[in-house]
């Protein structure tokens, strides 16, 4: 019998296949638990057009994505700290990836705090390069300048 799963099944398939399977394994154990349908031609057809939808989906979600590196690695991020008297390189404190996610705001880029991807704290004053993972495969660079308040 052929169906089209409609979740993961281990050792079968992906949500999404086209499998053939024994017609009791396919009657008593996917179908009661909505696992799977039979493969006819109506469900084969829903298939394609949730397939077309998804990619037509992500296709504008990757689109999003590029732009959004863009304006991105085009932006600078100045943030100021207090330095200590004795050394005028170290700050008080340190500035991290929620800190680069507020600055970033402030300049109209919303970004979740972890997609920064800080490795650790920026504790000096100078120039920083600050990777971003946006999607899967799209990263950019942000340029921070931490300096003296």
């Amino acid at each position: 019998m052929k169906i089209i799963l409609q979740e993961d099944v281990p050792n079968l398939g992906k949500s999404g296949d086209v499998c053939d399977v024994a017609d009791g394994y396919g009657r008593n154990y996917l179908f009661p638990r909505r696992l799977a349908v039979l493969a006819d031609e109506r469900n084969t057809r829903r298939l394609e057009h949730q397939k077309r939808v998804t990619a037509a989906h992500q296709a504008r979600a990757l689109a999003s994505a590029r732009e959004l590196a863009a304006r991105v690695v085009a932006t600078a991020v100045t943030i100021k700290r207090q330095t200590s008297a004795e050394d005028k390189e170290k700050i008080f404190g340190s500035v991290t990836n929620q800190d680069i996610a507020e600055a970033l705001a402030t300049q109209g880029i919303e970004l979740d705090r972890r997609s920064i991807l800080l490795p650790d704290p920026i504790r000096n004053i100078g120039v920083h390069n600050v990777p971003v993972k946006l999607v899967a495969n799209i990263d950019a660079v942000v340029k921070v300048y931490v300096i003296r308040a």
